[in-house]
């Protein structure tokens, strides 16, 4: 997991997350949406690494069980260009995230959660 965040998130190098998903790899975002696969998950990832360039990770915990590894961390950047329709408000953000990763042959193959989006929009629109 600390290499994962250091190498993809805190590093900027968004395509170093390539070798650490499955090629079966699934992200649920919602219930209701259809889960992204890899490259989805990339774009993603390229998506918060545009609008918060120095965006990183503070793990705070982590709980692993047979094949699962959950963990709690913080998200801190700056927003510098679009997201979530607003334009960069040169604001920071500090959120909440929490990830539940499901790991088969040393790969992450599924994954649910994520930032907390709306605080991060909370924190953008605030005057």
């Amino acid at each position: 997991l600390a290499r994962y965040v250091a190498e993809v998130w805190d590093s900027g190098d968004v395509g170093a997350i390539r070798k650490y998903l499955h090629p079966d790899y699934r992200r649920h975002l919602s219930p209701e949406l259809p889960p992204l696969d890899a490259d989805s998950q990339f774009e993603r990832l390229v998506g918060f690494r545009l609008a918060f360039p120095d965006i990183s990770l503070a793990v705070n915990d982590v709980v692993a069980e047979a094949d699962k590894v959950t963990f709690r961390a913080t998200l801190q950047g700056t927003h510098l260009g679009t997201f979530a329709g607003l334009e960069g408000t040169g604001k920071s953000v500090r959120v909440t995230l929490v990830d539940i990763m499901r790991i088969e042959d040393g790969l992450i193959i599924e994954q649910w959660g994520g930032p907390d989006v709306q605080d991060m929009i909370r924190q953008l629109t605030e005057s």
